[in-house]
C-alpha cells in the first residue's frame, strides 16, 4: 500500500490506532491470561512498574475503590502472583509486590501474545514492518512522556 496519508490528522491516526488496539485484544485474547481476569492483569502490570506501592495508591491508578482493590489483591495472592509485605515505617501498612510466580506469568504471558503478533507481522512487507516499528517506537516514547506528565502533575495537587 502507498502512503495516502502524507500528514495524517490526529483524528484520523486516533480512530485507526484504536481499531488496532481492539484487533491486538481478540488476536491477545487466543494467548489467555487464565487464571486472571483483565482487572487482574492490569493489577500485575501496575505492579511491575510500580514494586512496593500500597493498596491506596494502587486503588487510585486503577480508578477504584481500595476495598475493590483489596479484593483483587487477595485473588492475586491466593494463586501466587502477588506478595503483601509490612511498610518499612508503618507495619500497619501493607505494600504490594509481584511474586516470582507473578512474574513469571507476565513474561509467559507477553511471549504468547508476541507469537500471536509475529505470525501476522510475518504477513506485511519489510518496509511496512519497519514503518510500524518506527511509528510504534515514537507512539511508546509520547504516551510515556504524557504518562509520566500525569504522574508529575496528579503529585503536586495530592
Amino acid at each position: 500500500m502507498t502512503s495516502s496519508y502524507a500528514r495524517p490528522r490526529p483524528q484520523e491516526v486516533a480512530r485507526v490506532t484504536s481499531e488496532a488496539a481492539e484487533l491486538l485484544e481478540v488476536l491477545w485474547g487466543r494467548a489467555s491470561t487464565a487464571p486472571v481476569s483483565a482487572s487482574q492483569l492490569r493489577v500485575l502490570f501496575i505492579l511491575e512498574h510500580h514494586e512496593g506501592i500500597n493498596l491506596r495508591t494502587l486503588a487510585d491508578d486503577l480508578g477504584s475503590t481500595p476495598p475493590s482493590t483489596s479484593r483483587l489483591c487477595d485473588r492475586l495472592q491466593a494463586v501466587g502472583f502477588v506478595e503483601r509485605r509490612p511498610g518499612a515505617t508503618s507495619r500497619r501498612e501493607l505494600r504490594l509486590y509481584l511474586s516470582r510466580r507473578g512474574r513469571a506469568f507476565l513474561v509467559d504471558l507477553r511471549s504468547r501474545r508476541e507469537r500471536a503478533l509475529q505470525s501476522v507481522l510475518e504477513h506485511m512487507p519489510a518496509e511496512q514492518r519497519t514503518a510500524l516499528l518506527e511509528g510504534l517506537v515514537a507512539f511508546c516514547a509520547a504516551a510515556a512522556q504524557e504518562i509520566h506528565e500525569d504522574e508529575v502533575a496528579d503529585a503536586r495537587t495530592a
